[in-house]
């Protein structure tokens, strides 16, 4: 049985996914699957990733038809998942030799946690790994420095809670985030060592090439959406004043953004329409 299916997607990766799967394949823990979803990509990533595909036997490629984008395609693999646990690398990034291993005792070490994540927010108050309620997550994320900011690269999660939940919406970058939230809404997690991979900066990224002034207002609508929602641990107290907080947040990035591309009426006119004021 396998435990862990590492989910790779791809678009146009050649230069960096061969470093990706490496990493994979030289795990310590070696109970588990790879899984590589290309997008259409117009280079090679297909080409290499079939190449390991020829070699290992835990490795197993797939090309899409069509160009399904970040998220879609990121469902698409975890469709094609058997583990108990799926565990994303983005195709550009690389997790250490022993991360494999630390992220799945843990979650073998707390089995009602629906998500592990790197805990990235400066220095942790407690030893980890450390179980967490869904209260004290949000309270954590939304009070004290934002906790559950990790990307797919540091994430591992319980296969039937990521389908419980819904899987990825697409909120564009801040899709990510908002899947964190969602599982920590309805399921305890748990905060890992950081560390266990390394994310790899460059220009090709999806995060440097996208709308801010459309990611802070889908950033301000999902955050909005899950405080407002019954599935929320926090009371309404809390809700009142993360809900002002997230308001201040969106503006200010706003304002800063409009400033920065030195397009304030665009910035203004965002803000119109967002009808928060």
């Amino acid at each position: 049985m396998i435990l862990v299916s590492v989910l790779m997607t791809a678009y146009n990766r050649e230069k960096y996914i061969a470093e990706a799967i490496e990493s994979v394949l030289c795990s310590t823990f070696k109970n588990f699957e790879l899984i590589i979803v290309d997008d259409l990509s117009a280079d090679r990533t297909l080409d290499i990733a079939r190449g390991y595909e020829t070699k290992d036997d835990r490795v197993r490629v797939y090309r899409n038809d069509k160009n399904l984008g970040q998220f879609a395609n990121r469902n698409k693999a975890a469709e094609l998942a058997v583990g108990k646990y799926i565990k994303y690398l983005d195709s550009d990034d690389i997790i250490y030799p022993y991360g494999l291993a630390v992220m799945v005792n843990a979650m073998e070490s707390f089995p009602e946690a629906g998500l592990g994540f790197c805990y990235t927010s400066g220095d942790s108050p407690w030893p980890l790994p450390k179980l967490l309620t869904s209260a004290e997550a949000y309270s954590m994320h939304y009070k004290k420095g934002g906790i559950l900011f990790c990307g797919p690269s540091g994430l591992i999660m319980r296969r039937d809670i990521f389908w419980n939940t819904g899987g990825y919406e697409d909120y564009g970058m801040p899709s990510d985030n908002h899947l964190s939230l969602k599982i920590a809404a309805t399921s305890p997690v748990v905060p890992l060592q950081r560390d266990l991979f390394w994310w790899r900066k460059h220009e090709g990224q999806a995060f440097n090439n996208a709308n801010l002034s459309v990611n802070a207002l889908n950033n301000y609508r999902f955050n909005k959406s899950l405080i407002d929602s019954h599935l929320c641990p926090l009371n309404k107290r809390d809700k009142d004043i993360i809900t002002k907080n997230l308001k201040r947040i969106f503006l200010k990035n706003i304002v800063r953004i409009g400033i920065k591309s030195r397009k304030p009426f665009e910035a203004f006119e965002l803000i119109s329409k967002s009808k928060i004021l």
